[in-house]
């Protein structure tokens, strides 16, 4: 291979941009620059790195604020997590990152920037801009600071894009073995936002950078997707969340689930949810819950079944029409269009003996408070698993019935039971609940 086939790229800043100011013509800024005496004059096929500030001082966004918490507010979609007083958010713009990209850098005092209203138009207009000025045709890329999960150290990332190929999918294709990428799709407008970084610094007065030999990357036609393609979606994002906000995110998505879809339910799931149950308090460093898992179709049905002919005798009993009675059995049709059951029961080993009915009470009670921290854990955890659920308690009426069809001791004691799934419609909307309303302060 000789030395013009080896695979490169050149970058290089470009000086001479002045403080920039709103209202300024930031293209008139750029073409300026790009076209001073002794550098490379830009070509069709480069790519044009530009910080995002000179964009937002540009289109005005400047914001007099002495409390740049409150901009930072006005600017959060969700709080993904919060240390302290660093929150890292989704912005308006979809981008998580720490203070929604508000910054009180590299502005005057009493000011702070925000991020541009939208990046991706930012950058086709610049692009625009830039083929009617100097009639090339070159690929934009707006880019900003950040921090990334896992890796210490700040970078810069594609906030707006235009005529630049964001992301490059090479699933389908084959490594130099022959081995299938599946997986592999590569952020290329974030590499070269990182590039230009090199080059343009953090305090050197040189907010854009040109990038050459990468042409491949350049649309030839139209301006692509844009970097708001980069932003991945909730449905795939396995990380959404900082752990306690993850916590109190799952306490608030567990609701009762009234009817599920027929996807089967990952075991796997389920037993890293009953982990998360036998975690709870519990009396006299006992450990009370036990989850007898339904995984079979005819172990459901033959315990529901059982159930049921128990409930219809007690309702006959109470003197209850057969329609009433019809009525209320349809009522425990939410266990029977569940694809996994399950029935969680407490058991008082290790419990107090006392003389005293009072005392008795007392001690049996601590331990069915344990089974319902357990029971609560258990749900949360399914929530956190994506997966819906309803806590019946139709087994604490036939706990006889149940302990004989399911084979468990005498002193296990269901409590109630649980059915998991998927849910087949979104949850209504629940009226918020005020806190204040259960508290009492002495």
């Amino acid at each position: 291979m000789s030395a013009a086939q080896v695979p490169g790229y050149r970058v290089w800043a470009l000086p001479g941009i002045p403080e920039v100011r709103p209202g300024d013509d930031l293209v008139k800024l750029i073409a300026a620059a790009a076209t001073a005496e002794g550098l490379p004059q830009l070509a069709d096929g480069d790519v044009l790195l530009v910080t995002s500030k000179i964009v937002s001082k540009a289109e005005g966004r400047v914001l007099e604020a002495t409390d740049r918490e409150a901009a930072i507010d006005r600017e959060t979609v969700r709080v993904v997590a919060r240390r302290g007083t660093l929150r890292i958010v989704q912005n308006r713009q979809g981008l998580v990152m720490a203070a929604a990209g508000v910054d009180a850098s590299n502005t005057q005092p009493g000011t702070v920037l925000l991020l541009p209203e939208d990046p991706d138009a930012s950058a086709r207009a610049i692009r625009a801009g830039l083929r009617t000025a100097l009639g090339v045709d070159v690929g934009v890329v707006v880019s900003d600071t950040s921090g990334r999960p896992w890796r210490a150290g700040l970078t810069d990332i594609a906030i707006g894009a235009a005529g630049v190929r964001v992301l490059d999918d090479l699933r389908g294709g084959t490594d130099a073995y022959g081995n299938p990428l599946s997986v592999t799709v590569v952020a290329t407008a974030d590499e070269l936002a990182a590039a230009g970084d090199l080059v343009k610094g953090k305090a050197t007065g040189l907010p854009v950078a040109v990038v050459r030999g990468l042409g491949h990357v350049v649309e030839p036609a139209g301006d692509g997707d844009g970097a708001r393609a980069l932003v991945r979606g909730a449905e795939s994002d396995m990380f959404r969340l900082g752990t306690s906000e993850a916590v109190r995110q799952a306490v608030t998505l567990r609701r009762t689930v009234r009817a599920f879809t027929d996807d089967p339910v990952d075991p796997g799931a389920v037993r890293r949810a009953v982990a998360a149950a036998v975690t709870a308090p519990a009396p006299h460093h006992t450990t009370p819950w036990r989850f007898v898992l339904l995984e079979s179709a005819e172990a459901r049905r033959e315990l529901l079944d059982a159930m049921r002919d128990a409930w219809i005798a007690d309702l006959r009993a109470d003197g209850k029409s057969p329609e009433s009675i019809a009525k209320r059995v349809r009522r425990g049709d939410v266990l029977r269009g569940a694809p996994y059951l399950a029935v969680p029961c407490v058991v008082a080993d290790g419990a107090h003996s006392y003389p005293d009915a009072r005392r008795g009470a007392a001690e049996r009670e601590m331990f069915l408070v344990a089974g319902g921290a357990g029971i609560q854990n258990f749900l949360v955890a399914l929530a956190g698993e994506r997966l819906g659920s309803a806590w019946v308690s139709s087994t604490m009426f036939c706990r006889d019935v149940v302990r004989d069809v399911l084979g468990l001791p005498e002193n296990w004691e269901p409590m109630g039971a649980v059915a998991i799934g998927r849910a087949a419609e979104a949850p209504k909307e629940r009226p918020p609940r005020a806190a204040d309303d259960f508290v009492v302060v002495r």
